[in-house]
């Protein structure tokens, strides 16, 4: 199976089909990663065939976990090398982002492919989560995290960003879980956990959502 079929049959196992433009976007992400991946350490994924499972896949996967519309806020804190944003704009363009990462060079890749791609509705910010402002507060619909130690410091992290009602949605192996006590400090409960094995692999996730009652 080749790259770009295997990208597409592995969206649409997941339940995400991809248009040509939007396999063709994909594939151009993935090439500019590649040669910027040369100079600055954006992933430790260099094959092609485990970049499009283990970043684009696992990614598109986060999508499970909430309902895709137009108009919908999501903060993808630490975003590296725009994962799981950038698969999740491209696969559902009605979504505004805000991608934080604050190494100034990630920062910079970020704006490179926003660009390149001609993206609207994404904006790329060089700072600390705690850096944000209090106008960020209380904004979003969807926070993600895919950098974070673990997942107890993503929801304290991601937390005050969330509109009430809003949802911290995670990647996980599936040994890692959360106590009771900590969703408690945290301030969310849990919504839904997803297991699930990417397309075309043995590679194991769980989705978790958390949400912040209203």
């Amino acid at each position: 199976m080749n790259p770009r079929e295997l990208l597409k049959s592995g969206a649409a196992e997941l339940g995400f089909p991809l248009s040509i433009e939007q396999i063709n976007s994909l594939f151009i992400y993935l090439t500019e990663l590649k040669k910027w991946n040369e100079k600055i350490n954006l992933t430790a994924i260099r094959d092609e065939r485990d970049s499009i499972i283990k970043n684009m896949l696992d990614s598109l996967s986060y999508i499970k976990g909430f309902t895709p519309g137009s108009g919908l806020k999501l903060l993808d804190m630490g975003s590296g090398a725009g994962f799981p944003a950038l698969p999740i704009k491209i696969a559902c363009p009605g979504i505004s982002i805000v991608m934080v990462d604050s190494v100034k060079k990630k920062a910079s890749f970020l704006r490179h492919i926003v660009r390149t791609l001609k993206i609207t509705g994404a904006e790329v910010l060089d700072k600390r989560t705690q850096e944000l402002p209090e106008s960020f507060n209380e904004s979003f619909d969807i926070v993600t995290a895919r950098a974070f130690a673990d997942m107890n410091e993503a929801i304290k992290a991601g937390h005050p960003f969330l509109k009430p009602d809003g949802h911290i949605v995670l990647s996980r192996g599936p040994e890692e879980t959360i106590t009771d006590q900590e969703l408690a400090r945290a301030g969310v409960v849990i919504h839904t956990k997803i297991e699930l094995t990417l397309p075309h692999s043995d590679y194991r996730r769980a989705i978790w959502v958390f949400r912040k009652p209203g």
